[in-house]
C-alpha cells in the first residue's frame, strides 16, 4: 500500500492542505492516463480543494484531505486543531523557518498542551502526529487513517469510474468551510444531486472490525431516508459485506451538504476504526476492501 504510506507522510492539518493538494495533482497527472476515464481537473479558484469530473456525473464522492494536529502558540504552548487524542509522550513532527521539528506532547494537570522541543517553535507552526503505518495480515494501523483511507478509497475508485465526481475537500476536522463553495459549483455546473462521504467512522458496540464497510443511517445529522433506502437496496444486491450504523453524535462533510441550500442527498459510507484520532488508528483490511468495492458498485448505479 505504497500510496497510503505516501498520503500518511504528507503534512496536511486543517488549513495547511497545500502540500496534499500538490501531491494529488502530481499523482493524478501521472496516473490518469491509466484510468478508464480521464477526468477534468478543477483546482483553481477553490483554495486547496480539488474536483475531478468524469463523464456525465450524477454522484459526487467527497474525501477530506486535512488531519487533526496542533498549532504552536507561545512559551511552548500548543493549541489543538480539531479534536486529537492527547496524552504525555505522543511524538509530534513539523517544520518552521529554522528547520525540521521532532518533539513530544506534554499535558499538564489543567489539561493544557505543551511541547518539549529544546527551542521556541515559530508561532503558528503546525505539528502533527509523527507519521507511522503498520500493516499485518488483518489490520492497518497508524496515523491519520482518518481520512487518508477515505482519500485512498477515492483514488482507487477513480481508476474505473465512468460518470461521477470526486472531490478532495479541506477543513473538515476543524469546523468545515470548503463544502459550501464546492457543492454550489457542482450543483450549478453539473446538477449533481447525490453525495457519498468517503470518510472513516468508529468501531462501536454495534459496529465491529471485520464485518464490512459501514453505511451510516444517521449521525448528528439525519440524511433523507428515501436516499438511504436506495443505497441499502443496492448494497444488498451487491453482495459486498456491509454494516449499518446509527449514532447520535459525530459529523462529517455530510453535515455541510445537509445544511447547504441545494437539494443534494448524502450518505456517509466508510470503514470503521478503533483508537479514533490517536496515533494508533486501526482498521481491518477486509473493511477497506469492502469500502472500495461498495463505492465502485454504488457510483455506477446511483
Amino acid at each position: 500500500m505504497k500510496l497510503l504510506q505516501e498520503l500518511i507522510n504528507i503534512h496536511a492539518p486543517s488549513g495547511s492542505e497545500f502540500a496534499m493538494k500538490q501531491f494529488l495533482l502530481d499523482y493524478i497527472q501521472r496516473e490518469a492516463k491509466n484510468w478508464k476515464t480521464k477526468p477534468k481537473i478543477i483546482a483553481d479558484d477553490f483554495h486547496d480543494s480539488i474536483m475531478l469530473i468524469f463523464g456525465q456525473p450524477r454522484t459526487a464522492i467527497f474525501a477530506h484531505m486535512d488531519s487533526i494536529g496542533f498549532t504552536a502558540r507561545y512559551e511552548n504552548q500548543l493549541v489543538a486543531i480539531g479534536s486529537p487524542h492527547v496524552e504525555d509522550g505522543i511524538e509530534l513532527s513539523g517544520e518552521d523557518a529554522m528547520g525540521p521539528i521532532a518533539c513530544k506532547l506534554k499535558v499538564d494537570e489543567d489539561h493544557r498542551l505543551f511541547h518539549d522541543f529544546p527551542r521556541a517553535i515559530e508561532r503558528g507552526t503546525t505539528l502533527v502526529f509523527q507519521p507511522s503505518l503498520k500493516i499485518s495480515k488483518s489490520y492497518i494501523e497508524g496515523t491519520y487513517l482518518d481520512n487518508r483511507l477515505g482519500m485512498y478509497n477515492a483514488l482507487k475508485v477513480a481508476e474505473s469510474i465512468e460518470d461521477g465526481a470526486i472531490v478532495f475537500s479541506c477543513f473538515e476536522e476543524h469546523g468545515g468551510g470548503s463544502i459550501p463553495m464546492l457543492i454550489q459549483f457542482l450543483y450549478n455546473e453539473y446538477r449533481i444531486k447525490q453525495a457519498l462521504i468517503s470518510d472513516i467512522t468508529w468501531v462501536t458496540d454495534g459496529v465491529p472490525h471485520g464485518e464490512g464497510v459501514v453505511i451510516s443511517l444517521r449521525d448528528k445529522n439525519i440524511p433523507r431516508k428515501v436516499f438511504i433506502d436506495r443505497i441499502l437496496q443496492l448494497a444488498e444486491e451487491s453482495g459486498i459485506p456491509y454494516q449499518m450504523e446509527v449514532e447520535g453524535g459525530g459529523s462529517s462533510d455530510g453535515r455541510e451538504v445537509h445544511h447547504s441550500p441545494y437539494p443534494v442527498d448524502w450518505c456517509f459510507i466508510g470503514a470503521p476504526e478503533s483508537n479514533v484520532h490517536s496515533p494508533n488508528e486501526k482498521v481491518h483490511i477486509n473493511d477497506v476492501q469492502a469500502m472500495i468495492d461498495m463505492y465502485k458498485y454504488l457510483v455506477s448505479r446511483l
